[in-house]
């Protein structure tokens, strides 16, 4: 199973569109907040994929949720755009409440910087900012036998 995962599009379609089509395989696309609006289009045009979408914090008046927690090949997400738990002065705070949530994964944005690691039995992908000059975006494949692979990706 191939999971997409997208964050901070603020406003790029086009980046978001080639991101998704550059995964064809991909079953669900994520999408980490700050691109409501971009969300909303994928969930209008890519009726054959599972789009997951929340709000951040430039999604004003959104009504996306500021959360949502996934369970996905027996893999439980806990999905973020990570401005509430301050994730850009650290990953304590995101990271326990990711453990709270029992979470095996946690995806979150807000910091555009792209990030996949492996601590405490969590797994942490940040895929960066899908808009401009950099974008770039995420994906997780969870094989048959329940492995969890990370990747971020430069969108070219």
């Amino acid at each position: 199973m191939r999971i997409l995962v997208l964050s901070d599009t603020h406003g790029d379609l086009n980046s978001a569109i080639r991101a998704v089509d550059s995964q064809p395989t991909a079953e669900i696309i994520v999408h980490c907040g700050d691109g409501a609006d971009q969300a909303m289009y994928l969930k209008d045009n890519y009726r054959d994929k599972m789009i997951v979408a929340v709000r951040g914090n430039c999604d004003w008046c959104s009504p996306l949720p500021p959360t949502e927690t996934l369970n996905v090949c027996g893999k439980r997400i806990f999905v973020t755009h990570g401005h509430l738990y301050g994730v850009k002065s650290g990953l304590y705070n995101v990271m326990s409440i990711a453990g709270d949530r029992k979470a095996d994964i946690l995806l979150f944005g807000h910091t555009h910087i792209p990030l996949c690691k492996y601590e405490d039995g969590l797994y942490m992908l940040n895929p960066g900012s899908c808009h401009g000059y950099m974008a770039s975006y995420g994906y997780i494949d969870i094989t048959p036998k329940g492995e969890i692979v990370t990747n971020t990706v430069a969108l070219t």
